[in-house]
């Protein structure tokens, strides 16, 4: 047997089954089977995707190159992971981690302080599919940390405490923040 056909057995990976759970591709990812990380990144990129789209300004390239830094840096720290929570979790969380790391990387700009009484009245119906672009550029308009809280708020579900911490600022500021934000977004798709 040549020396490259055994080198080539040595680091052949078993073939994980399909229907294995998290837990066990996580393991094997940890021992150095990149195709069990594969698998991972399969399993999970497009929810990543989505949450850092939202927060990358609809910006389809920049999403993709923050969703790539997540997954490369869960990659370095696969071995810290300590099964706590579920690998989607962590995933995401460091993806979105990633995400506002580059919106303060880019010293965004804060919420534009404008009065209450200068915004106008919330549209009596919901937004309807055909709005959805309007509405994808609207949100991509806000300024960052704006934006920032207005989706991991309204969109993702997190709580002013989670955001508070993550963007360091008081629960107080992401409150005021998200209410901007949403009166911004109000007048934004008023005047259009």
């Amino acid at each position: 047997m040549s020396a490259l056909c055994l080198a080539s057995k040595t680091f052949m990976q078993p073939e994980l089954p399909a229907e294995s759970s998290d837990d066990d591709v996580v393991r094997a990812a940890a021992a150095g089977d990149r195709k069990a990380f594969e698998t991972l990144y399969r399993r999970h990129a497009d929810r990543v995707y989505g949450a850092v789209l939202r927060l990358a300004a609809f910006d389809h390239a920049r999403a993709e190159d923050l969703v790539q830094e997540a997954f490369v840096k869960a990659w370095q720290k696969l071995e810290s992971f300590r099964f706590e929570s579920a690998f989607g979790t962590w995933i995401y969380r460091l993806a979105v981690n990633t995400a506002l790391m580059s919106i303060r990387a880019r010293n965004a700009d804060p919420v534009t302080i404008m009065d209450d009484e200068h915004l106008p009245d919330q549209a009596d119906r919901p937004f309807c599919p055909a709005e959805r672009e309007e509405l994808e550029q609207a949100i991509g308009a806000l300024p960052p940390r704006a934006r920032a809280v207005l989706v991991l708020h309204d969109v993702e579900g997190w709580k002013h405490e989670e955001i508070a911490t993550e963007l360091g600022m008081a629960v107080g500021s992401s409150k005021a923040q998200l209410h901007r934000a949403r009166g911004l977004l109000r007048r934004a798709l008023g005047e259009k």
